[in-house]
């Protein structure tokens, strides 16, 4: 079961055929959604029930289904290293687009390669997290010919104050607090 601060999910697998099926509590009719699934674990189950959720949150009439997976599924198997090998990566790339996902927020793909199966991945901006990351993001969005942003952290008393600079065309900048 996977709830969120206005309703819930309702997942149930059936024991006989051990198929996922997936209910939304609540209605998602012109919203956007996030959807935070795991793609370790039981990534075949995970994976499955994602795709379910996404499918049924456009079927529900939802305007943007965001799929967010940390752990991208399959990422390692995103190229062939023998003849007749599977590209998995670019299968479950395939998948989630077909599902409905429209934007996909995931961290540190295994290759570039896998950037190559998302619909539109050129509007897409690479974010690091901190300064640390900073190298390696504008690397990555420099080969990929994309903006990239980073968020710089800072903590005074109880409240984490965060600054995200967009560095690509426009500069941009969004700020926040952190209870």
């Amino acid at each position: 079961m996977l709830s969120s601060a206005t309703g819930a999910w309702l997942t149930e697998r059936y024991l006989n055929n051990q198929e996922t099926c997936v209910e939304i509590g609540e209605s998602v009719r012109g919203e956007d959604v996030y959807i935070v699934q795991s793609g370790c674990g039981e990534i075949n189950d995970n994976l499955m029930e994602l795709l379910i959720m996404i499918n049924a949150c456009k079927i529900a009439s939802a305007s943007r289904v965001t799929a967010v997976i940390p752990c991208f599924p399959y990422a390692r198997q995103d190229k062939k290293d023998k003849s007749r090998a599977p590209i998995s990566a670019k299968l479950v790339a395939n998948m989630l687009s077909v599902s409905g996902a429209d934007h996909i927020i995931t961290m540190d793909l295994h290759a570039l390669a896998d950037t190559e199966n998302i619909n539109e991945w050129k509007n897409c901006t690479i974010v690091s997290p901190d300064a640390g990351g900073a190298k390696r993001v504008t690397s990555i969005a420099d080969r990929l010919n994309v903006d990239f942003a980073l968020i710089h952290k800072s903590r005074e008393r109880r409240l984490t104050r965060w600054t995200a600079w967009s560095l690509g065309g426009g500069r941009e900048r969004q700020s926040g607090h952190l209870g």
